[in-house]
């Protein structure tokens, strides 16, 4: 799955240079986002001078802050188009390097149930996910480096919490603790869903490969056959939805409801009116984009299900192709 484009000399523009290439643009995205959040504080406290006071300020200042904005995104969206287009690219290339190693091969695996589904749609799923999953993680982290600082600095203007007192830098750690019990909560509750994911793939890929025969052979799928192997997916999707059911309650109610978790902490600071409007939204963004980085998993566990039951299917195939590749070396060796 990674030997295969990160260790071949044939890919190697692509998948080093290639992933250093969307590192670097991810981090300039960054960038560009706390660009976005200072300009927020200014545009803020420019909205909060012209509401108290009629005439304060010029439409033309005014404009002119709505302008910077403009300028600042549209950067953003060059960038974020030319990025996705080139990502689009990556991952087919690493779709093709996984191909053509498994087609290499494919007189060993041939006979295992699905190969003709996992070398085909398991392939691309595995790669797409791969790299959206990689540059998100890291994604968090630049965000994080970016952030945390000044999430850390601004936290000084929150000088009271309710119910506890006056606690220094006390939004970073409520983040921090946050996105550790979402991550705890979620990663509890669904703990059976990677085996689920799994065993559904198996279902549905003993379904399809009597459909595909049926297409050859009048003997094969045959509707009581096909009755007998649409039930089991059907049983094993049923049970798939129960569990996703209790993982959805876990999943919202901890995404909704810590929404308002920030303007609760800040209730001291905001109704005493010790900060401005703009210093407030810059606080709640930055907030969110810290909170954000540090519930990567929380927001990515769905994804990260779906994965590790790819990972297993292709797994199982490489584990084959090495025992198929030691069992030929072990009979050059006798002869």
């Amino acid at each position: 799955m990674f030997k295969s484009f990160f260790l071949d000399r044939r890919w190697l523009p692509w998948s080093i240079l290639g992933t250093a290439l969307i590192l670097y643009v991810t981090w300039y995205k960054v960038q560009i986002d706390v660009q976005v959040n200072e300009w927020f504080g200014s545009f803020y406290n420019l909205v909060q001078k012209a509401l108290a006071t009629p005439n304060a300020v010029q439409f033309d200042e005014f404009l002119a802050g709505c302008i910077e904005f403009f300028n600042i995104v549209s950067i953003y969206i060059i960038i974020a188009v030319a990025l996705e287009f080139f990502v689009r690219h990556y991952v087919f290339r690493w779709r093709t390097a996984m191909n053509n190693y498994y087609m290499s091969h494919w007189s060993k695996i041939h006979h295992i149930e699905g190969a003709s589904q996992r070398v085909q749609e398991d392939t691309m799923r595995f790669a797409r996910i791969v790299e959206g999953l990689g540059v998100s993680f890291m994604r968090s982290l630049m965000t994080l480096v970016a952030f945390l600082p000044i999430l850390w600095t601004l936290s000084e203007n929150v000088t009271e919490l309710p119910w506890i007192g006056a606690v220094d830098h006390s939004l970073v750690y409520l983040a921090l603790m946050s996105a550790i019990f979402g991550t705890v909560l979620l990663a509890v509750v669904g703990i059976k869903l990677p085996g689920l994911e799994f065993k559904n793939q198996k279902v549905e890929a003993a379904y399809r490969k009597e459909l595909v025969l049926g297409e050859d052979h009048e003997s094969r799928a045959e509707p009581e056959t096909v009755k007998e192997l649409f039930i089991n997916v059907r049983r094993n999707y049923f049970n798939l939805y129960r569990h996703y059911l209790y993982f959805d309650v876990a999943k919202w109610s901890y995404i909704q409801y810590t929404v308002i978790m920030p303007y609760i902490f800040m209730g001291p600071t905001i109704v005493s009116g010790a900060i401005t409007l703009g210093v407030l939204q810059q606080i709640l963004r930055a907030f969110g984009k810290v909170e954000e980085s540090f519930q990567f998993l929380v927001h990515s566990w769905s994804t990260i299900v779906e994965l590790l039951s790819i990972y297993k299917r292709l797994k199982g195939f490489e584990v084959q192709i090495e025992v198929a590749i030691a069992a030929e070396k072990a009979a050059v060796t006798d002869q």
